[in-house]
């Protein structure tokens, strides 16, 4: 055997290099769950606020009417969860949150790209999406209570109006701002119309709907509230508004941490799911 046999021969049987990326295979990546789930630095500001409040409460510089003792809170929490009804009200949002987003979500996107993908359908949506997008949520509301009376439904389409507007102007931007050198390089290659919308077009606008899905996501969750103090007698929103009118500041503080935990855990859970589908996508990771 020659000698650029033996060495040919001693590539191709050599053991591969090990990649940093297969290193990682079977462990747990702390980089990874720190971009998805908060650095453990992002607790030391919410332990500070915690000190500052039972500092506050021990030293009797603000009323306990205003700001009752962390202990309080943990105390009204147990006696909500066990003996009154905060599973049920939190459940009732969530259902109403989660079938808003569903509704607002799938018609943001569906006519968005709609609207982008066609110049005259985008005309003809135009006048009257610009019009309504400017009335408020909650302008709507007493209008849509009226119709649908105070329960689940009238909060639905509240919260899926509220949606559906970021999804269908960051939909239609987005695939507006596919690169020219993209269109250009599909006609080249052939492609037909539907095969550029579903390799070209929509991977290109990807990115922009799934920042207004989070956005989004954010929304419906933050208005929940706002649609079940209105008008409701269940929810978060109802409990928050409950608790303000007798006074009860230990609850209004639990179902506000409530709120802004599940908040938190919704956005993560949308972030997760945007680099997943944008795990191609490569950009300043800061």
């Amino acid at each position: 055997m020659s000698e650029l046999s033996i060495a040919a021969y001693t590539v191709d049987t050599a053991e591969p290099a090990v990649r940093p990326d297969s290193a990682r295979i079977g462990k747990f990546d702390v980089g990874a769950f720190a971009r998805r789930f908060g650095s453990p630095i992002g607790l030391i500001l919410p332990v500070l606020i915690l000190a500052l409040w039972q500092t506050a409460v021990s030293c009797q510089w603000v009323e306990p009417v205003f700001l009752p003792a962390p202990r309080k809170v943990l105390d009204a929490f147990w006696l909500m969860l066990t003996k009154q009804d905060l599973v049920f009200d939190f459940l009732a949002s969530i259902s109403i949150v989660g079938q808003a987003f569903i509704y607002g979500s799938a018609a943001g996107i569906g006519l968005g790209t709609a609207a982008g993908l066609s110049r005259k359908f985008e005309q003809f949506l135009g006048t009257t999406v610009d019009t309504v997008r400017h009335i408020p949520g909650i302008a709507w509301l007493p209008l849509i209570v009226l119709w649908l009376g105070i329960g689940a439904p009238a909060k639905i389409l509240v919260i899926a109006k509220s949606v559906f507007f970021p999804l269908f102007l960051n939909t239609l931007q987005g695939i507006r701002s596919v690169e020219k050198n993209y269109i250009e390089l599909g006609q080249v290659l052939l492609l037909t119309r539907r095969q550029m919308v579903r390799k070209v077009i929509l991977p290109s606008a990807m990115p922009s709907i799934m920042v207004s899905l989070r956005y989004a996501a954010g929304l419906a969750w933050a208005l929940v509230v706002v649609a079940e103090g209105l008008s409701g007698l269940e929810g978060l929103g109802f409990l928050i508004f409950r608790a303000q009118g007798l006074l009860l500041t230990d609850q209004l503080l639990v179902c506000m941490v409530i709120i802004g935990l599940v908040g938190f855990v919704v956005d993560r859970l949308m972030y997760t799911l945007q680099c997943s589908i944008l795990r191609w996508q490569q950009g300043f990771k800061g």
